[in-house]
């Protein structure tokens, strides 16, 4: 465990059947941005903004993918909660 001002995190699975896709990644990015702080999406060893749909999408993220979403202030909570629900629900598909 670290000491520092450690990321609030979230793991969730990509359910939907087409993947994270372009309109799935709008509707992260549209979330995150209206974080006071950076809000981060990792899979495996990659890192993307989850505010740039360009970013999001190099994560290449199919179906059953297992992703991390974090953010940097406790004051973004809300957003990773809607994030996490937004992802977990299939993004509405």
């Amino acid at each position: 465990m670290s000491n520092s001002k450690s990321a609030l995190c979230r793991e969730v699975t990509i359910i939907n059947e087409l993947g994270l896709h372009a309109r799935s990644a709008a509707k992260i990015a549209e979330l995150a941005n209206d974080s006071t702080s950076s809000v981060w999406i990792t899979r495996d060893d990659q890192k993307a903004d989850a505010s740039s749909i360009v970013d999001i999408l190099t994560l290449a993220c199919e179906k059953g993918s297992h992703i991390t979403i974090c953010i940097e202030n406790k004051a973004d909570l809300q957003i990773l909660e809607d994030i996490t629900e937004l992802v977990e629900s299939g993004f509405g598909e």
